[in-house]
């Protein structure tokens, strides 16, 4: 696979410029799904015959946030999430069926939430066309499917292609913006930034989740102060631990109650750079990083999804994709 990228790059070199800002979007154009999926990698796929209880289980143990479901009908990503969102009353309405059901039961309900179909990608096309399509789409796992057999080969995510990129990137020259302070090149959300206060309950935080469609949540205390950062993930871990059952609890109180290692807050500040940037979330192998003053107050996140617009889509013309 190495070899292969060398070529390519090195085809490159003869016309590529030292400030060209589109180097990042003609090494995506350049090489393919294919050339992102890891040596040697595992694939977590769920029967809809599994029991979610299971289900739940198996995405912690994988550390995972969703994984897509297969049968003769249903293709999809399932989010656990909403199945909680959508089934919680209060404290004293137990779900004790979620454990019994299998995923299939579920099927109505994650309907109402979701795509109506599974968006994929073939292993012959580019990076780019991925980075496209995850932005476009909103989508935060892009499974690979060789075309003729109908088998997935892998699940490409914004942290693989940064990765890739961070890699094997190196070979390619270095444009000027990625010296820029990032505050400059505004890249990340700076407005109506989705934060959950220390003091909401738990079940405050899953209504944005749903609604609001992130994947994390900065938790703030009373001054703006980032205090935590709650995930997708952590949410998970509570049907694995059956501790769903009781949501009214404060924000404080469910992050005294992880017991699973979380990926933590990592932060940046307005006047870094977006080459430090880069080497500190892919270094962290986070989704995020949480932009704040020298106080801690938060002024920001960038994502993934924003350092892919602004590298590979921006230069190419592709604007406002996550808006």
């Amino acid at each position: 696979m190495e070899a292969s990228l060398q070529v390519s790059v090195q085809t490159k070199k003869g016309r590529i410029q030292k400030d060209e800002p589109t180097v990042y979007m003609d090494f995506m154009k350049s090489h393919c799904c294919y050339d992102a999926i890891p040596t040697s990698c595992k694939l977590v796929i769920f029967d809809t015959k599994l029991k979610v209880q299971k289900a739940f289980f198996a995405l912690v143990a994988n550390s995972l946030r969703a994984a897509p479901l297969w049968d003769s009908e249903l293709k999809r990503f399932v989010d656990f999430i909403n199945i909680i969102h959508c089934y919680y009353k209060s404290p004293l309405v137990q779900m004790y069926e979620l454990e019994n059901h299998k995923i299939e039961t579920w099927r109505d309900v994650y309907l109402k939430c979701s795509c109506p179909f599974l968006i994929s990608i073939s292993p012959d096309a580019s990076l780019f066309d991925a980075i496209y399509s995850l932005l476009k789409h909103k989508i935060h796992r892009l499974p690979i499917i060789e075309p003729t057999s109908g088998n997935v080969l892998h699940i490409l995510t914004h942290k693989r292609i940064l990765k890739f990129l961070h890699i094997f990137g190196e070979k390619v020259p270095k444009p000027a913006f990625i010296r820029r302070q990032i505050q400059e090149m505004a890249i990340g959300t700076f407005r109506n930034i989705a934060t959950v206060r220390q003091t909401a309950t738990l079940f405050d935080a899953l209504d944005i989740f749903v609604d609001r469609r992130v994947s994390a949540l900065p938790v703030v205390d009373e001054k703006g102060k980032v205090v935590a950062l709650y995930s997708r993930f952590d949410v998970i871990n509570l049907a694995a631990q059956k501790t769903y059952n009781n949501l009214d609890v404060t924000m404080l109180e469910a992050l005294d109650r992880r017991t699973c290692f979380m990926e933590g807050v990592i932060k940046c500040y307005p006047d870094e750079t977006l080459e430090t940037i880069i080497d500190r979330i892919v270094a962290a192998e986070v989704h995020r990083l949480v932009l704040v003053d020298r106080a801690d107050v938060l002024k920001g996140i960038i994502s993934l999804s924003d350092l892919l617009q602004a590298m590979v889509l921006t230069p190419a013309g592709i604007e406002a994709l996550l808006s």
